[in-house]
């Protein structure tokens, strides 16, 4: 068992679960408060039907890439890595602004729903807020197992773990059970990622550089591989957390910590609140004008 990529599947599973079952808990609690709780099967019908196709699409996206020959492996591997960077490095940003206003636009769509009668809306509401959520966290596990095929069972069985965990934090958040901070919780995971996600990036050129698609800074920066090797115990733990490399070339080296300087930094930042417009000075009436 890889410890490091059982504790990123974790992760991933984690984060990328919780969004989803936090927005079935927002969506189950607003059932039960507005007198609609004989509507919560269709939210779940639509919910695992999003779950049951993630998972499809992961499972023959990763089938597919197995068998293609070389060096088209590595052309798919290394695109595979570089859209899910993207994915999840788009979905934090996202996530990051929408996180404020997400309870009362699923609230106002839940409303449209039932005001408008239809017997599918709410599961198709259910599913497309959902299915999002699949679709990335299929194209991020996908994304590390791509980079790290001796330890994919490892990093689906993190994943799985990640995704019970998040729907036992997202029951508690309907139930009331107990008070999460969801900012800190999104913050921290988050950097989890982002870390996660610059080493499958460094990984990408890695493939291209084996298949002469990159063929500047190819030369090992440093070598430590005598002392923490990348294959076995600690260093295999930081590969998959932290995609550390006891070889690293220049060109993977500067992709990775150029992503991480970058983003990190975007992501840290505060988030500036929108200004409320200044009240509008109504013009005094004539009538007003006349007595002055």
């Amino acid at each position: 068992m890889d410890l490091g990529a059982l504790a990123a599947g974790f992760v991933t599973g984690l984060r990328e679960g919780f969004e989803a079952a936090l927005i079935i808990a927002i969506l189950m609690a607003y059932l039960v408060r507005t007198g609609h709780r004989d509507q919560m099967p269709k939210i779940w019908a639509g919910a695992g039907l999003a779950g049951l196709l993630s998972l499809a699409i992961g499972t023959v996206v990763f089938q597919i890439a197995g068998e293609l020959p070389s060096p088209y492996e590595q052309y798919f591997e290394a695109t595979a890595m570089v859209v899910a960077a993207a994915v999840v490095t788009l979905m934090l940003f996202w996530m990051r602004r929408a996180s404020m206003a997400m309870r009362g636009e699923l609230q106002a769509a839940l409303d449209r729903t039932i005001a408008a009668g239809g017997a599918l809306g709410l599961a198709v509401l259910a599913f497309t807020a959902v299915i999002r959520e699949g679709i990335e966290t299929s194209i991020f596990l996908v994304g590390q197992a791509t980079s790290a095929t001796t330890s994919a069972s490892s990093l689906v069985v993190g994943a799985l773990i990640g995704l019970a965990t998040a729907i036992v934090i997202g029951w508690l958040f309907y139930t009331g059970a107990r008070r999460i901070d969801l900012r800190v919780f999104f913050r921290w995971t988050g950097i989890a990622l982002i870390f996660i996600a610059a080493g499958l990036l460094s990984a990408a050129m890695h493939e291209l550089i084996e298949v002469s698609v990159i063929t500047f800074g190819t030369a090992p920066v440093f070598n430590i591989s005598g002392l923490l090797p990348a294959e076995a115990g600690i260093g295999q733990f930081l590969r998959a957390i932290l995609g550390y490399s006891d070889a690293p070339e220049l060109t993977t080296l500067v992709v990775y910590l150029a992503y991480l300087a970058t983003v990190l930094t975007l992501y840290l930042r505060p988030i500036a609140r929108p200004v409320p417009p200044p009240a509008r000075v109504e013009p005094p009436s004539s009538t007003e004008t006349a007595r002055s």
